[in-house]
């Protein structure tokens, strides 16, 4: 099922079991997963995007080997928080994902998560190259941590179990 609602789709996850992160870009898909704590987000792998049934395969295949229990999606919202067509192509493929596997999907807003991610790399000294092929799926881990912290937040308030 698919949550608009961060708290919605935290009441639908399973226990004990971990999260993907996905940023969706047009050539590429940033993965990252969390530990079934839901404590930490760690950057995973870039999917070299190639037909939906491919790249869902592979995102599936992942799913599976790491007991996930959710999927959050980056909405990439324009900075006036306007939705626009990167949004639109983020939903369908939401809603084409979830036909595929049977898991909760939620959304965040990832504005400005590539440019946290680069800002990390360059003050860890990462060369060039090195950012180009990881700025992807550490751009999926700033996404996916922030849902992490919002989901702390909520327990605190007594939101969730």
């Amino acid at each position: 099922m698919i949550y608009d609602d961060i708290t919605d789709f935290a009441a639908a996850l399973p226990p004990m079991q971990a999260l993907i992160g996905l940023d969706l870009g047009e050539k590429t898909i940033g993965v990252a997963v969390t530990d079934s704590f839901l404590s930490v987000a760690t950057p995973l792998e870039t999917v070299r995007r190639k037909k939906f049934g491919l790249d869902a395969a592979r995102l599936i295949e992942i799913i599976e080997n790491r007991r996930i229990g959710g999927l959050i999606l980056g909405l990439p919202r324009n900075m006036d928080g306007s939705e626009g067509p990167r949004c639109q192509s983020t939903r369908a493929f939401a809603r084409n994902f979830e036909k595929l596997a049977n898991i909760p999907i939620g959304f965040w807003d990832e504005r400005l998560s590539t440019v946290a991610a680069e800002k990390a790399l360059l003050e860890a000294d990462t060369s060039r190259k090195r950012r180009a092929e990881v700025i992807d799926h550490v751009a999926a881990s700033y996404i996916l941590q922030g849902v992490l912290d919002r989901l702390v937040v909520l327990r605190a308030k007594g939101g969730l179990a």
